[in-house]
């Protein structure tokens, strides 16, 4: 009987947080914002210049005040809005009263609406729509800001000069910062490569201001798990760098850092290691230690990717020592350090301190730092509960991602990491043997994925595949074949037919389709892995031999009529049992996806 067989899903990265532009001076394909990218779980530090303020969480719940009437005689006159914009501006600066200056936005939008030239493009309706936008996004209106930029995009006419390029730019860079924080990653990208396109040919490709962009665009790519396309954008930029940047600069380092998050996503650890080793050298010279201890912590992970464990418990203690006596015994930043220091204890065995250092790591994000946001606390909780995971204590791992759950419920941009948590929480479930609800955990992570775009990903075919596991498991066979289906056409697009994780989905179809009586088609399936195994593994591994037995079991029933349908689902269920909550105990580290 073909086994079902759990995937070991791909890492998480956070996804991107949105810009509220400083509204006197937006993005500009002259002079880009630097933005500080989110780091991604266990993974290295990427660039750090990409630190965009959070958007008001509480205020997005408010009634949204009733508009008052507007005069519309009053919005022909052109002073009216340069001034009311200048109001909207000076209100978003004090903090006073948002509503107040949305209210602003909105008439100086009208205003100079109703004042621009008659099929002229007006660049003050396109500066106040930005600002209309950015007021809609730090309320955590984001579905109410995405059509007012793109309307600001439509008004400039880049053919006009670098000012008209510098509003359309301007506005593709913070619509993809919008889409973003709905967690609609593709659509983020398409506008991050619009902007791109429109910067390069206002200052040629080698500009360093097209390097920041470059890299931004690389950070984004990142989060969507698109390394090769990120890896690119990365050689480019520190391309541009070398030619204008001094030797061991903040730019290459960043870029460097950014490089080395790419390759060891691509498992070229000794490149990884290269690119942070000079990293950490320019912030060295440029006396930056947070910065160094920081890209310690990356060496450590890159050293315990590549099980050299003796160097990477230096590079932690190294990085712990500087963030202790710079930030405080209980800053988020210290127990991130704690959480690596117990995957690395539980991976040479020592069980006992793995446990002391996630205790002592919980023990700091029960009482936080002011200043700790949610989402630090949230990302640390869930890769704690990936240890406990492999601590073989499920339960204490429930709880934890439950916690982080509701942590991120009312944090806006936070879709793909939810999703990535739900996902875990299924396999928890599922190890558990309550099914029911795992298979509401993985329906509802797919629910995010597909809305926000994830739907072609190599990890959303994972988790298609995870689902299935759990249908099977209630006896709904027919909805586990379609979603062993649909994982087997994402998976065979995003990994390629020979792919172990696509070979898997297909073991788990054929299965399936035994069980529903579709012999020819579970023998067919076979046929094709028996045959990829044996070009790859050879005839003598054990894996082929497997197959071999469950082929030569389909082919003896086929040839006779099938009457054992419900041995068969027995069959599938009682001898893939053990060895899917084997596979099921593999990492998942969170998405924003660590899954």
């Amino acid at each position: 009987m073909p086994g079902l067989v759990s995937l070991k899903t791909p890492p998480d990265t956070p996804p991107l947080q949105i810009q509220i532009p400083n509204q006197e001076s937006s993005s500009d394909p002259q002079n880009p914002k630097s933005r500080s990218s989110p780091i991604p779980r266990r993974t290295p530090s990427p660039s750090t210049s990409r630190v965009k303020p959070s958007p008001d969480r509480s205020s997005g719940k408010k009634k949204t005040p009733e508009k008052p009437k507007l005069d519309e005689t009053a919005l022909d006159n052109p002073d009216l809005g340069p001034f009311l914009l200048k109001l909207a501006r000076d209100t978003i600066a004090s903090g006073d009263n948002p509503a107040k200056a949305l209210d602003f936005a909105i008439r100086a939008s009208l205003s100079f609406e109703r004042c621009a030239p008659e099929g002229e493009p007006s660049l003050e309706l396109a500066m106040s729509l930005h600002v209309l936008g950015a007021i809609y996004c730090s309320l955590g209106r984001f579905d109410e800001a995405v059509p007012v930029l793109e309307r600001a995009i439509a008004v400039p006419d880049v053919e006009r000069g670098s000012d008209h390029a510098l509003a359309a730019f301007s506005g593709y860079m913070q619509l993809g910062d919008t889409h973003s924080m709905l967690g609609q990653l593709d659509r983020s990208i398409a506008c991050y490569e619009a902007g791109l396109k429109i910067q390069v040919e206002a200052l040629g490709e080698t500009d360093p201001r097209v390097a920041e962009t470059c890299r931004y665009l690389a950070e984004a790519h990142v989060q969507a798990m698109q390394f090769d396309e990120a890896e690119k954008l990365c050689k480019k930029t520190l391309e541009i760098h070398r030619e204008h940047s001094a030797p061991a600069s903040f730019e290459e380092a960043a870029d460097r850092r950014l490089m080395a998050l790419v390759c060891e996503a691509k498992g070229d650890y000794e490149n990884a290691l290269e690119h942070l080793v000079l990293a950490s050298m320019a912030m060295i010279a440029n006396a930056q230690d947070h910065e160094v201890a920081a890209i310690d912590v990356s060496i450590g992970d890159i050293y315990l990717s590549l099980a050299r464990f003796d160097e990477a418990v230096f590079s932690y203690q190294k990085a712990l020592t500087v963030f202790k006596s710079t930030r405080g015994d209980n800053h988020p930043s210290v127990a991130s350090v704690f959480v690596r220091l117990a995957d690395l204890y539980f991976k040479t065995g020592k069980l006992r301190e793995a446990k002391s250092y996630c205790e002592s790591a919980l023990r700091i994000y029960a009482k936080p730092v002011p200043g700790t946001t949610n989402e630090e606390i949230a990302g640390g909780l869930t890769e704690i509960s990936g240890i406990f995971e492999s601590l073989n204590e499920p339960e204490e791992a429930l709880k934890l991602l439950q916690k982080a759950m509701k942590l991120l419920e009312d944090v806006p941009g936070q879709r793909g990491t939810i999703a990535g948590i739900e996902a875990q929480m299924g396999v928890m479930f599922y190890m558990v043997g309550r099914y029911g609800e795992s298979r509401d955990s993985f329906e509802s992570a797919i629910s995010k994925l597909r809305a926000g775009g994830e739907k072609k990903s190599a990890f959303f075919g994972v988790v298609l595949n995870q689902m299935g596991l759990a249908c099977v498991q209630l006896y709904k066979i027919d909805e586990a074949a379609e979603l062993f289906e649909e994982a087997r056409g994402i998976l065979e697009q995003e990994c390629g037919p020979y792919h172990p994780d696509t070979l898997g989905v297909y073991s788990n179809l054929a299965a399936t389709y035994d069980a529903m009586g579709r012999v020819e088609d579970a023998i067919e399936i076979l046929e094709y892995i028996l045959k990829v195994r044996e070009e790859k593994l050879g005839t003598a591994n054990p894996d082929v031999d497997d197959e071999k037995k469950r082929l030569t079991e389909l082919l003896k029933e086929a040839g006779r009529v099938r009457n054992k349908k419900t041995k068969s689902l027995e069959n599938l269920l009682e001898s893939n049992s053990q060895r899917t909550k084997k596979e099921g105990t593999r990492r998942w580290a969170g998405f924003g996806f660590k899954s």
